[in-house]
Order: C-alpha cells, then structure tokens, then sequence
C-alpha cells in the first residue's frame, strides 16, 4: 500500500513531522512537479487503482455514547470519541459485556486503572477524615 505524502514534507517542520494535522495530502499542481508528471523515483500520487477491496475495508464507527454502542454489531470497526473519563467508563464496561473491542482503547487495562484511582481515592479521603476526628479530639483534651 502506497503511502501518500507531499513531496517535499520531510524538509519542512511546519508541514509533517509530530504535525498530524498538517500531514493532509495535497495534490502537486506545479508546472515542473516531478510527482505530478508521476516521474519514476518520486513518490506515488493518489489515483484510481490504489483503494482497498471491499472485503478489507472497514466499517469505521466512532462511539460518543451508551446507544450508539447498542446498534453496533461485533463486525464493525469501533473507535471511542472524544468523551468525558465518566462516560468514557460506562461505555467500556457496556462493550465488555457484550464483547464488543473497541479498538483505541485497552479496555481491561484502562478500567483496572480507573479501579485503581478510585480506591486510592477513597482511601485517601477515609485518612483525612480520621486525621480530623483525631485532631478534634486532642483539641478538646487540651481545653
């Protein structure tokens, strides 16, 4: 599979590198453009002929929420949206009961973090509670 690229994007920081936005194809209209004359050693432009069949295209959803997952089959190629860490855990937990992947995210290893935090949370939060009745308690003995 061809990989297609502007012509000269490795000399310019601005338009490829750690610049995905900037990484867009455009096609080469320049009078003495070696890719648009589509000149042997320059790189390949984007023309009929260079898509994938059928069978291995994708059917690309991105998941924003709870009932978009609900109509998705396992067949389909599932990415999360740009979601809140709330929501973000509903959606996973609802797709590993229906053994659904999703496939930018690790599930398992994401919500064990999740799990994680949350308990260090609360244990946190019972420590400071004790660390306060303590310390009401020695204030009232000094009294």
């Amino acid at each position: 599979m061809a990989k297609f690229l502007r012509r000269v994007w490795g000399n310019y920081s601005k338009l490829g590198r750690r610049r995905k936005k900037k990484q867009i194809w455009r096609r080469p209209r320049g009078r003495d453009n070696k890719m648009r004359e589509k000149r042997r050693g320059y790189p390949s432009i984007v023309s009929i002929g260079y898509r994938k069949k059928s069978t291995e295209r994708k059917n690309i959803i991105v998941i924003r929420n709870i009932r978009e997952l609900e109509k998705c089959s396992k067949k389909d190629y599932l990415i999360l949206g740009n979601v809140g860490k709330k929501k973000k855990i509903e959606i996973l937990k609802k797709a590993q009961e229906k053994r659904i992947q999703i496939f930018n995210v690790n599930v398992k290893e994401f919500l064990e973090k999740q799990e994680k935090i949350s308990k260090n949370k609360i244990e946190q939060k019972e420590e400071k509670s004790k660390n306060k009745k303590t310390e009401k308690s020695h204030g009232e003995n000094k009294k």
